[in-house]
């Protein structure tokens, strides 16, 4: 490889939330508490990652920084161009356009803002179950009501939609707005075409705004392929407003920076009128910059040499569970890099809440995330973005001192 993931990099004291953060008591989530002594911390709980991003990016906020005037500015062609190019070669996206892209101060931001400007307070919004956490708090703080559709395993562990339960919701709830998360977060499903065609005609008959998150389009394991929501078909590309950003793929997120694309000129404009209102939404320089180094052809074989390293990650993990830890349940994710645990036969076969369990991988310091949050009241999930040498580390833990 000509990329570096194995190194360990020590992010305490850099502003890390994933390390700095870990019995700090931080008010929006539950933080893992610090491990006893003799037990390093291994960060599996915060989406992000610990490795060193690929050396165009840091180059390019580097360069940009070196002129000492950082006024007012307008986002440049070769931002635009370089997103356009990026989704072509990856996603196989032709008739992108400057004037369909436009920036978002974050997934979240764009969904407050699709929120407020399709729907009223009190309505409901149709989500996939288990759902990404962050969902559900920007539902809740702009007084939308989540209607959960869960998904649901098949014989082979494959996590599925439920399409006759997804029409009931809408056409009971008198549903107009969906979000659809794709990669989906926690799962790890990379749906399959035929999915999405089925999800998006249930769709098009209720006459529903798709607000598809793609923010892990880029992460793939096992050569899973992505399909983008609004290439299922032209209907689907007029009422769908997708949402991608290079803070996952490059881990960027303290930088701050999504966009959406939207074709159809009624929705793109009533985003623009909403997200305008609040006066927030405005791009960082540096943030711009950062994206253009990601997207250059050095950002694409990182990117490749990245999915093969999680994919190892992620299969190693798989293995282990299914072999060593009886009465832990796991699908094998086919994108991100989050592992999804359930954990109620284990539990109650050994008398302990599902509480106690997290509690005892802390006290050991591996760092995993409570899954309550994300609907499932016995859940786990874990972030496998780290050196392997770490991943058989937090396994052999679990094994010895927690799972036994």
């Amino acid at each position: 490889m000509n990329y570096d993931f194995e190194t360990i990099m020590d992010r305490s004291g850099k502003d890390a939330l994933a390390i700095d953060a870990i019995g700090a008591g931080v008010a929006w989530a539950t933080v893992p508490t610090k491990p006893k002594n003799g037990f390093s911390v291994i960060p599996m709980w915060v989406a992000d990652m610990n490795f060193a991003t690929v050396p165009t990016i840091p180059q390019a906020i580097i360069k940009r920084a070196e002129h000492p005037a950082y006024g007012y500015f307008l986002p440049t062609k070769e931002y635009y161009d370089s997103i356009i190019r990026w989704h072509e070669k990856r996603n196989g996206i032709t008739g992108l356009s400057k004037r369909h892209i436009g920036y978002e101060n974050g997934v979240l931001g764009c969904v407050s803002t699709a929120i407020q400007a399709f729907t009223a307070p009190g309505e409901k919004i149709l989500l996939h179950s288990p759902t990404y956490i962050g969902f559900t708090h920007v539902l809740e703080d702009t007084g939308r009501v989540a209607e959960l559709s869960p998904l649901k395993k098949d014989e082979n562990g494959v996590w599925r939609m439920d399409y006759e339960d997804m029409e009931k919701r809408i056409k009971k709830n008198h549903i107009h707005l969906v979000i659809l998360c794709s990669p989906h977060n926690p799962c790890g499903r990379v749906w399959l075409r035929e999915e999405l065609e089925r999800a998006m005609e249930i769709f098009r008959e209720n006459q529903c705004i798709v607000i598809s998150d793609e923010i892990w389009s880029d992460i793939l394991l096992n050569e899973h392929q992505h399909i983008p929501t609004q290439n299922i078909s032209e209907d689907a590309k007029k009422r769908t407003i997708a949402v991608y950003a290079p803070s996952k793929t490059f881990n960027l997120a303290g930088l701050i920076g999504s966009y959406h694309i939207i074709y159809d000129d009624y929705l793109r404009d009533r985003m623009s009128r909403q997200s305008g209102m609040s006066h927030y939404n405005e791009m960082n320089v540096l943030s711009m910059h950062a994206l253009i180094g990601a997207y250059q052809d050095e950002g694409h074989q990182w990117v490749d040499e990245l999915c093969q390293v999680l994919s190892r990650n992620i299969n190693y993990a798989y293995n282990r569970i299914q072999n060593d830890f009886e009465g832990i349940e796991v699908s094998k994710p086919e994108g991100t890099y989050m592992l999804f645990l359930h954990c109620e036969d284990y539990c109650k076969n050994h008398n302990l809440t599902i509480d106690e369990l997290i509690q005892k991988g802390w006290d050991v310091g591996v760092a995993w995330q409570q899954g309550a949050p994300f609907h499932d009241a016995w859940g786990i999930r874990m972030n496998l973005a780290v050196p392997f040498s770490l991943v058989t580390e937090a396994f052999d833990r679990l094994e010895k001192l927690v799972i036994s």
